[in-house]
C-alpha cells in the first residue's frame, strides 16, 4: 500500500501561486518551488504535473478568486454606477497596499508569457472577458437607472475600463502613487 500525501495540495497550490506571483514564471525554478512548498520534486510532479501545469493551476486559482471579487462588487444591489466606481477604487487601493509591488498575476502573465503560451493566453482571455462582461452588465444597469448618458456604450466603456485596469496594475509597480491616483481620478470622470 502506497503512502498518502504528507502535505495539503490546496495549501501547496496557494504557496506556489504566491511564489509565481512574486517572482514570475521564468524566474521561479523547480528548486524554488521545492524549497517554498516544502515538498520534493517527485511529489510536485505527481500532484500537479510539470512546472508549467502547476503555473496554469495557480493562474486558474488566482483568476477564480479575483473574478469572484469583481462579480460580487459589480453585481451588488443599488446604484450600478457606484458599484463600478467602487470597483475602480478597490483596484487602486489594492495597488497601494501591494508593498511588494507584485501587480496582477493576469497582467504579469500576459506581459511575461504572451503571445507564445496558448494555455496562459486562453486563461487571460477568459479572465479579461469575465471582467468585461461583469462591467458591461453593471454599466447597462447604470444606464437603465439613468446614471449614465443615454448615448453611452456600455460594452465599449467596459473594454476601456478593463484595458485601463491592466495598465493601472503595471503603473502600480512603480513608486509613483500620484500618477496612479491621477489616472484613477481621470477614469472616474468618464463615469459621471
Amino acid at each position: 500500500m502506497g503512502r498518502g500525501k504528507e502535505f495539503d495540495p490546496d495549501v501547496a497550490l496557494q504557496a506556489a501561486l504566491e511564489l509565481f506571483w512574486r517572482k514570475g514564471y521564468e524566474a521561479t525554478s523547480m528548486q524554488d518551488l521545492v524549497d517554498h512548498l516544502g515538498i520534493n520534486r517527485g511529489s510536485i510532479y505527481a500532484t500537479y504535473g510539470s512546472k508549467h501545469e502547476l503555473y496554469l493551476k495557480a493562474l486558474d486559482r488566482y483568476c477564480e478568486g479575483e473574478g469572484s471579487v469583481a462579480l460580487e462588487l459589480l453585481s451588488r444591489p443599488g446604484s450600478a454606477l457606484s458599484a463600478v466606481r467602487d470597483f475602480l477604487l478597490a483596484h487602486a487601493a489594492q495597488c497601494h497596499r501591494d508593498e511588494e509591488r507584485k501587480g496582477c498575476l493576469v497582467t504579469n502573465s500576459a506581459t511575461e508569457l504572451l503571445p507564445g503560451d496558448a494555455g496562459v493566453g486562453r486563461r487571460i482571455e477568459t479572465a479579461l472577458r469575465d471582467v468585461e462582461n461583469a462591467l458591461t452588465g453593471a454599466l447597462i444597469r447604470a444606464k437603465g437607472q439613468g446614471e449614465l448618458d443615454e448615448n453611452a456604450q456600455p460594452r465599449s466603456l467596459a473594454r476601456f475600463l478593463v484595458t485601463f485596469i491592466q495598465g493601472l496594475r503595471v503603473i502600480a509597480k512603480t513608486q509613483d502613487e500620484r500618477r496612479l491616483d491621477d489616472a484613477v481620478d481621470q477614469a472616474l470622470t468618464l463615469l459621471r
